[in-house]
């Protein structure tokens, strides 16, 4: 009796599970048709995006983002935005810290 409500119990987990795992995929577009990927390989005309278009790498990807836009050419490169991160990381752990040293000499009588 104890394993007949465990396998039913597993298989409602799991339907529950499926129903999650497939609404997330269709929210993000990953559960895409072939018929509409069909439609997008139809309309880019082929799956390799054209020369030089930064755009066009989203349509050789079937189900991709559509939507995506370029990156801003005059714009950080990614060097850049690596070390403003981590710079920026570095400020907010020292903060920190002298934050706690203040509470600190603070709580000390």
């Amino acid at each position: 009796m104890k394993a007949i409500f465990g396998i039913l119990s597993l298989v409602i987990v799991l339907a529950i599970v499926g129903s999650l795992a497939k609404k997330q995929l269709q929210a993000i577009g990953g559960g895409a048709s072939t018929a509409r990927n069909a439609a997008a390989v139809t309309q880019s005309g082929a799956f390799a995006p054209p020369a030089g278009d930064r755009d066009g790498a989203t349509l050789g990807i079937p189900g991709g983002m559509p939507g995506a836009i370029a990156a801003d050419p005059n714009g950080p490169t990614v060097a850049q935005q690596a070390r403003s991160m981590q710079e920026r990381a570095r400020v907010d752990t020292e903060r920190a810290l002298q934050q706690g040293m203040q509470r600190n000499k603070q709580a000390d009588p």
